[in-house]
């Protein structure tokens, strides 16, 4: 079974979000990067699949800053092979971004690709099934287990309320990994050094995504600050601020 990992950088929230001057798009010239938590979550799903059940595990990712960095750190995690897309722009929206991974990964024989379930770059979180659409395949998201068993499939997915359903899927299929069975695993530097020097990442030219069905952003503004908080543990002040409000 082959299982394909879309993999997604998106900004470090601990980091002072700048926006660009079109006032339309973060700026991220000096923005540090990291590796989607919920891509974390998938490519770890996958790497215990191919444990359990010998699963070829192929990350993927379109070009940018320090993305060989990240794919490299795949495969000291456990990948089997890293693939780049070259060519195109790594923050479209997903529906661009579905039409390029799409493109991409339909020559590949995916049985299985395994994307995070959002990121924090997303406006919709509907990256796996757009893509389903693009490569006919069936779709599920928010899956919290996967489960193989002589080629069959169930996974499990979550709803709202904590209320959990099993599945048995098809395929190939695309499934939007909400979690995965255990905390996505640590590579040392040391070994992804190692990694770099014996390994190699593969390139393939990105296609087309005119014509994908998509959004636009019209102005993005930081939020409004306000006049801040006020501690107190006095209680007879608290009760006269109150009455001055009017709420007491």
């Amino acid at each position: 079974m082959k299982i394909v990992v879309p993999l997604k950088q998106v900004p470090d929230l601990v980091e002072d979000l700048d926006i660009d001057d079109n006032g339309i798009s973060l700026d991220y010239e000096y923005l540090k990067m990291k590796l989607n938590e919920f891509d974390d979550h998938a490519l770890e799903e996958a790497i215990l699949l191919k444990e359990s059940d010998g699963a070829e595990v192929v990350a993927i990712a379109i070009d940018g800053d320090d993305v060989d960095k990240m794919l490299f750190t795949a495969l000291a995690k456990g990948a089997d092979k890293a693939v780049k897309i070259t060519g195109a722009d790594p923050y479209v929206d997903n529906h661009a971004l579905a039409k390029v991974m799409a493109d991409a990964i339909s020559g590949m024989g995916a049985d299985l690709v395994f994307t995070g379930v959002q990121s924090a770059g997303d406006r919709d979180g509907q990256l796996g099934p757009i893509m389903a659409v693009h490569l006919g395949a069936p779709s599920v998201s928010v899956v919290t287990s996967v489960k193989v068993a002589g080629g069959a499939v169930t996974i499990e997915k979550e709803y709202s309320g904590g209320m959990m359903a099993e599945f048995d899927v098809d395929t190939p299929a695309v499934l939007g990994i909400q979690a995965a069975r255990q905390t996505p695993r640590y590579a040392p530097v040391s070994k992804v050094r190692q990694i770099q020097q014996s390994a190699s990442i593969d390139e393939v030219a990105a296609g087309a995504s005119d014509g994908a069905a998509s959004s636009s952003i019209t102005k993005m503004a930081h939020p409004e600050k306000g006049g801040g908080a006020k501690m107190s543990s006095d209680i007879d002040e608290i009760v006269a601020i109150l009455k001055e409000k009017g709420v007491a």
